[in-house]
């Protein structure tokens, strides 16, 4: 038997952490003296090695927890290995993104910061259109992956961009999305829907550059509508006229987004067109 002090010499753990180990019921002695002081074995040993090893991994308590409760063989905490080896590319991938966002912002400096961006604004009416369409729930990068059903569904019938109705009238993490592709007559086709858009009358503007930008874009649309007396009203589209391809990315510089703010006039308002 080792008592704390020795056994946190043999495990490299320190004994404070020994002891929050054991009021976390992570790692507790296999046995306590008639004073109370914690005695361990050769099975606590092997349990403090697999901690110090899950430690270095860059587990969580919590994530310990879960792994030592659940591991019965190998084949268990290589299951728990697996997934966490997915978490870490994920957030490689994460800090990649971010790091290249960086590096595009360092040239410019503060005027990273900076809104100089400026759109011209028309008031248009958008004709009734037939459409096929996937309604979701979910990240708006998420929008692509539903394009490829749509064509495939589609086939010769597809006869216009493909475009997103957002129902959301605020920013959310999780958004309401209808991804439509027109077609030039009725398709039935399981879990896509077939159907007409009414006419509708929008304030709208040409958007190029990555879709990470759009907002500013949104904000003239906006401002437009506040200064024209024009009330928003019904899901925004972004038509997506120029994009990423099936297999290839391309250049986000030159995505080209149509954006549309279907609008009403507001009572008393003398409105006008510009």
């Amino acid at each position: 038997m080792y008592r704390i002090g020795e056994f946190s010499r043999i495990t490299s753990l320190t004994v404070k952490a020994l002891r929050y180990y054991d009021e976390e019921g992570i790692l507790s002695p296999s046995e306590r003296d008639k004073n109370g002081y914690r005695l361990y074995n050769e099975t606590d040993y092997e349990k403090a090695r697999q901690i110090v090893l899950l430690r270095e991994l860059d587990f969580s308590i919590m994530e310990i927890k879960d792994v030592l409760s659940a591991c019965v063989g190998e084949e268990d905490l290589a299951f728990f290995l697996k997934e966490k080896q997915a978490q870490v590319r994920q957030r490689i991938s994460k800090e990649k993104a971010l790091l290249k966002k960086l590096e595009e912002a360092l040239p410019s400096g503060t005027e990273a910061f900076a809104v100089n961006r400026s759109y011209t604004l028309e008031r248009k009416t958008a004709e009734e259109l037939l459409v096929i369409s996937i309604r979701f729930r979910g990240k708006y990068p998420e929008v692509g992956k539903y394009a490829g059903r749509l064509f495939k569904a589609a086939g010769s019938k597809a006869c216009g961009a493909p475009f997103s109705l957002y129902y959301d009238e605020e920013y959310r993490e999780e958004a309401d999305i209808e991804l439509c592709l027109p077609v030039s007559s009725r398709i039935a086709v399981p879990e896509i829907t077939c159907r007409r858009l009414p006419e509708i009358t929008a304030l709208c503007t040409m958007h190029e550059g990555s879709y990470e930008e759009l907002g500013a874009a949104y904000k003239a649309l906006l401002d437009g509508a506040a200064e024209r007396g024009l009330i928003p009203e019904g899901p925004s589209r972004e038509i997506y006229l120029k994009g990423p391809g099936a297999i290839f990315r391309g250049n986000p510089a030159h995505y080209r987004t149509e954006l549309m703010l279907p609008v009403a006039e507001e009572p008393g308002k003398d409105n006008y067109v510009g």
